[in-house]
C-alpha cells in the first residue's frame, strides 16, 4: 500500500506549522519529535523549533514593548509608536522569509542530495 504523507510533506508541514503558530506547532512537531522513528524528521522538528522559539520571543519582545508604551501614556503620534510599528512589521517580514526559505530547502532537500550524489559518482568515473 502507497504511503500518502511522505517525509518531503511531512517535513514542510513541520515548518508551515511553527509559522502558523506556536500551538500548531506543539501539536505537530512534537508528535514527529515523539512518534517519528525517522532522525531527518526529527531533526527537522528541532530546527523548526528553535526558529519557532527565537520569533515567539521576539512577538513576546514586542507585546512587553507595547504594553510599556500603553502605560506610559505614548500616544499614537509619537516616534516610540513608529519605531514599534517598524520593529513589527521588520519582524513579520523577517519571520515569512526565514520559514519560507526553510520550508523551500527543507522540501527540495531530497533531490539537491541526489545531484550532488549524481555529480560525485560523474567524477569518480572520470578517474
Amino acid at each position: 500500500m502507497k504511503e500518502g504523507w511522505t517525509n518531503r510533506w511531512k517535513r514542510l508541514l513541520i515548518w508551515v506549522s511553527g509559522y502558523l503558530s506556536i500551538i500548531a506547532y506543539v501539536i505537530v512537531g512534537g508528535y514527529f519529535m515523539v512518534k517519528s522513528d525517522d532522525e531527518d524528521l526529527k531533526k527537522t522538528a528541532k530546527s523548526a523549533f528553535i526558529v519557532t522559539i527565537i520569533f515567539t520571543a521576539i512577538s513576546a519582545f514586542l507585546a512587553i514593548y507595547s504594553a510599556c508604551m500603553s502605560l506610559a501614556g505614548t500616544g499614537y503620534a509619537t516616534g516610540v509608536y513608529d519605531a514599534y510599528t517598524w520593529m513589527t512589521n521588520l519582524t513579520l517580514i523577517a519571520k515569512t522569509i526565514t520559514f519560507v526559505v526553510c520550508a523551500i530547502v527543507s522540501f527540495f532537500r531530497d533531490k539537491i542530495e541526489n545531484k550532488k550524489d549524481d555529480k560525485i559518482e560523474i567524477i569518480d568515473e572520470d578517474k
